[in-house]
């Protein structure tokens, strides 16, 4: 399987962003159906803004297979620590090793990181399996109405207990 990770072009951003929305999407509708109150705006589980942070804050990549654009990640690296902020494989093409192929080039992109973190939602089965059994993170803390991220006390306070009222784990991989 050839993947590779290619730097998002500036005409391929609101592509980017519509992929990544259903990619999320899609895992909150497989889990709660047409019922899901996690959405952020405008029926998204994941905003328009928060994407173009992310994006505008860190190193955004296409996931490329052969010729065909089937994800995306976004990642912001810091001497030896790196934040995975975004990895979205198109529902297309869900368990075919995509996603860990994508995360292995990640891993070769950035030899100096030697501690990765990300976070996902508590009911996002299919992440937490694809984090823990297929690239080797452990779930290090759970964030909560009990135990706010400390790093953003706003987030959790304003917008986890109505959208992630269960909570959000956080992920670390050390290399």
């Amino acid at each position: 399987m050839d993947i590779r990770l290619v730097p998002l072009s500036e005409d391929d951003r609101e592509q980017f962003i519509l992929d990544n929305q259903e990619a999320f999407n899609y895992g909150a509708l497989q889990e709660f159906g047409c019922r899901d109150d996690h959405f952020e705006k405008d029926g998204q589980i994941i905003s328009r803004k928060t994407i173009e942070d992310s994006i505008d804050a860190g190193e955004a990549y296409r996931i490329v297979q052969d010729v065909e654009k089937v994800g995306g990640v976004i990642i912001k690296t810091e001497g030896d620590r790196g934040d995975l902020e975004i990895l979205f494989v198109s529902p297309r093409v869900h368990s075919k090793g995509i996603g860990y192929a994508a995360w292995c080039e990640v891993e070769k992109l950035h030899p100096e990181v030697k501690i990765w973190e990300t976070v996902t939602p508590y009911f996002e089965k299919r992440n937490i399996h694809f984090y823990v059994n297929r690239c080797g993170f452990h779930i290090v803390e759970f964030f909560n109405s009990h135990h706010p991220d400390p790093n953003d006390p706003d987030e959790c306070e304003n917008n986890m207990n109505d959208r992630f009222p269960a909570g959000m784990f956080r992920f670390e991989k050390r290399l």
